[in-house]
């Protein structure tokens, strides 16, 4: 039939033929080849047992199907596993890619040099099987951008921006050559870059929270005791009040995210988790009372150990000296933990001032073999660490269900030779064991 006989304006024929080519379109897309992957067997991120006998098809960056006997869609590729151990992507959720410059070049370099080295980092990571980072100190937002662009390679990143703390606090590296703050503030080189933020009282907290958020951080960090990275605050040491921890949380539940904290000790992890925290960063000296009130309140704790086996690079005596009584807390922390069957806890490295150390970051996974269980420690890095990664809520930058593999789940996967649910080891050999690497999809390691 003719069209113009029907009375049809020409701009009506033109919005026609514009929907018409856009339901054409939807349809391609629709129609993207997918990837179906055979002859694996499974661990889904929270079994303890691998499931054999299914495929997994992905479309999208999306897993559509975990089912047996999948049929081959057109144009599909197929990838056959032959036999070997499927997991999802691993989660360091204490990464800092940001900081990975020894402190005296860190001190005395541009910005440009800590992006520089940064972004080598990242690439490092997802080589290594980390497909998602939780960034919990540094300015990590054009990274971010860039990698999901894919102007550069690297994992998803959930970004903190700068940890936040007091004055003389784990956010306040200024020396003693520095001018007093009460003579007008001069900062520090990570402070002039927005690695690390300072504040102090309920305003200026939430300033510079709102800042960060500004920024599309995925969660905020604050520092509510001491480090043994900074220069002036002992382990021992109670930071902020509980009116500006609130202030935190407050600005932080207002954006529909949550606030993490850096702590040690008791009295820090309390005052934190009775204002509203939903994670603890590190945690090694805390007591029971404080292990128990984290666990009634359902908070994360979110440990590390390789950290604590070497000194960060360019430490003085003094922060020797507070990594080293960090590092004898670990095994009191953990064994607390299985005492009372606390279980939020999630996998994380905390590595700084070294890029060689981050290649050695999967160790981390033989490390807990002292104290948890192989299949505990997978769940670790992978379900436990999207459960908690989804306390982002509306500011999750990647929504849907990570960690696991299943039907609507993001297609981060990992082909193992080796099953780490019987041999951990092989999660260090990852140059060797790991013959497939993808993240949303798309293959970045291939050598089968």
């Amino acid at each position: 039939m003719n069209i113009i006989s029907t009375g049809i304006s020409p701009y009506a024929r033109l919005a026609l033929l514009a929907f018409l080519i856009s339901i054409c379109a939807m349809a391609s897309s629709s129609l993207e080849p997918a990837t179906l992957i055979t002859n694996a067997r499974i661990f889904d991120g929270v079994s303890d047992q691998l499931i054999e006998g299914k495929d997994v098809l992905i479309r999208d960056g999306l897993i559509v199907a975990v089912e047996e006997n999948l049929e081959v869609p057109e144009g599909a590729t197929v990838i056959d596993a032959q036999g070997r151990v499927m997991s999802p992507g691993l989660s360091d959720m204490h990464a800092h890619l940001m900081l990975q410059l020894p402190y005296g070049v860190a001190f005395t370099s541009d910005r440009e040099y800590w992006a520089y080295v940064a972004s080598t980092i990242a690439e490092q990571y997802l080589m290594q099987g980390f497909t998602t980072v939780r960034e919990l100190c540094g300015n990590s937002f054009s990274l971010k951008k860039a990698v999901d662009q894919g102007i550069l390679l690297g994992p998803r990143i959930y970004p903190s921006g700068p940890m936040i703390s007091q004055t003389s606090g784990h956010s306040d590296h200024r020396t003693d050559a520095q001018q007093s703050a009460t003579l007008g503030f001069e900062p520090s080189v990570p402070m002039k870059y927005f690695h690390v933020a300072v504040a102090d009282g309920r305003a200026e907290v939430l300033k510079v929270v709102r800042e960060v958020l500004r920024r599309r951080a995925s969660q905020v960090k604050i520092a509510v005791g001491g480090g043994t990275g900074s220069y002036s605050d002992p382990l021992d040491t109670t930071q902020y009040t509980a009116d500006e921890i609130r202030a935190a949380v407050e600005a932080a539940e207002d954006w529909n995210t949550y606030v993490t904290a850096h702590v040690y000790n008791s009295e820090g992890i309390i005052r934190a988790v009775e204002n509203g925290v939903k994670s603890i960063e590190h945690g090694n000296l805390m007591s029971e009372k404080a292990m128990r009130l984290m666990k009634e309140k359902d908070v994360w704790l979110s440990p590390q150990v390789i950290v604590y086996t070497f000194h960060p690079l360019g430490y003085n005596e003094e922060q020797k000296a507070r990594h080293d009584q960090a590092f004898a807390g670990i095994d009191q922390m953990f064994t607390l933990a299985k005492k009372i069957g606390f279980e939020n806890i999630v996998f994380g490295t905390d590595i700084i001032t070294s890029p060689e150390m981050i290649k050695r970051a999967n160790e981390e996974f033989t490390l807990r073999t002292r104290w948890f269980d192989n299949v505990e420690i997978l769940r670790q890095a992978t379900s436990k660490a999207g459960r908690l990664l989804a306390l982002s809520g509306r500011r999750n930058p990647y929504p849907g269900k990570l960690g696991v593999i299943e039907a609507g789940a993001h297609a981060d996967l990992l082909l193992i030779e080796g099953n780490p649910l019987e041999d951990m080891s092989v999660m260090t050999e990852y140059e060797d064991k790991f013959d497939l690497i993808m993240k949303g999809g798309v293959i970045y390691k291939n050598t089968l």
